[in-house]
């Protein structure tokens, strides 16, 4: 297949989707298919065996590391150079819709992928006024795909009820090699928190409080740090201001991470804590699991297809009352049961390896096979 693929969001940066999309063009390239991506500048002219092309975009004003980015000249040449047979647009917003207009034009089937709730990131922002507006926008784009990719079933079912159709199930998977509890190093635990025996809970993602960072930062507050210390891994725009809530608490803050860096940090910890309700599913819960970790989450869309209550962690209801309080709880309990939280972690590390990137990988390729029209599917085949 000669697949284009159109993204909002491309490495260097790291996080999710970006992260997925290294793993989908790796795929594709093992499977001897042709890939050309569009989307932000990032450096880069390959990656692995696919063409990059990049173009430059404006900073959105409450999320600075996203972009408005401008569909080039150079990107309809290359597209009718490159005569793809599916188009995939990645999280279309700016340059997903042009993209989709151009599909149109040149007459080649095109499918979605939808991987952040925009609408939510508005409300979390204080655009609240702009979250059924969102939805309308991300409906109608999406509606016009032969196709919607989304990674979870909590997910897909948010997205019927906001009236899209024809959704797929995009599972993701987890490098087990890498991720799992025989990376635990105790020098880095040493470092952390020195001597003693405190049980370490880690968070691990991007640092701003659409990730529901506020009510892990309260809990922890009030919590008896004798016994647990807090280590966050990532960055993002409320490091500072987090950094400053945590000043008087003992917390270790290790920036982002990546490769065995970050596998070494998820196997040295004891509790993944995890607030975040602005998920579709939950990339770095999926690698704190395989690494042995019981996850204390709250019971949120993509969280809740990955944490079963009571086996592989605790989950907050999310209408429950006093939540600081309540999710202070949750974590309490795991600091002051080792066997429970030994339990959890062990069927978590079981429930992990049952994600395989290659299967998820194969069932969005599956669907490309779908759209593509018959004659060049037979083509393939031959």
């Amino acid at each position: 297949m000669r697949v284009a693929i159109i993204t909002e969001n491309f490495l260097p940066k790291l996080d999710g989707v970006t992260r997925t999309l290294a793993r989908l063009l790796e795929h594709l390239q093992q499977q001897g298919h042709q890939v050309l991506v569009l989307g932000p500048e990032s450096g880069m002219t390959r990656y692995a065996g696919a063409e990059i092309v990049g173009t430059l975009g404006l900073p959105l004003p409450f999320y600075p590391e996203l972009k408005m980015n401008m569909f080039r000249p150079l990107f309809l040449q290359r597209l009718h150079d490159f005569r793809p047979d599916v188009i995939h647009l990645v999280d279309p917003v700016f340059l997903g819709a042009t993209g989709l207009a151009v599909a149109h034009l040149m007459h080649v089937p095109f499918v979605s992928s939808y991987h952040t709730n925009l609408a939510k990131y508005c409300k979390h922002f204080g655009f609240a006024p702009l979250v059924e507006p969102a939805w309308s926008y991300m409906r109608f784009l999406h509606n016009q795909c032969a196709l919607t990719f989304c990674p979870s079933p909590s997910t897909a079912a948010r997205l019927r009820e906001q009236g899209f159709s024809n959704l797929r199930i995009w599972p993701r998977g987890v490098d087990t090699t890498l991720f799992r509890p025989g990376k635990r190093d105790e020098s880095l635990r040493a470092h952390w928190v020195g001597g003693g025996q405190k049980v370490v809970l880690l968070y691990v993602g991007r640092v701003s409080y659409e990730k529901n960072l506020r009510l892990l930062i309260e809990a922890y507050r009030d919590m008896d740090h004798g016994r647990c210390h807090l280590v966050i891994v990532g960055d993002g725009p409320a490091s500072e201001e987090v950094r400053a809530a945590l000043s008087g608490v003992p917390a270790t803050f290790t920036g982002y991470l990546s490769g065995e860096a970050l596998a070494r940090a998820y196997a040295s910890a004891d509790v993944f804590a995890f607030p975040s309700e602005t998920e579709t599913f939950g990339q770095v819960v999926l690698e704190a699991m395989a690494s042995g970790l019981p996850v204390v989450g709250v019971r949120a869309e993509g969280v809740c297809d990955l944490v079963t209550h009571e086996q592989t962690g605790l989950l907050l209801d999310r209408r429950q009352n006093e939540r600081i309080a309540a999710y202070r709880s949750l974590l309490t309990r795991l600091v002051e049961r080792q066997q429970e939280r030994e339990c959890f972690g062990a069927a978590a590390v079981i429930e992990a390896q049952r994600q395989s990137w290659s299967e998820a990988m194969e069932r969005l390729l599956d669907g490309y096979r779908e759209v593509i029209p018959a004659n060049r599917t037979l083509l393939y085949a031959s």
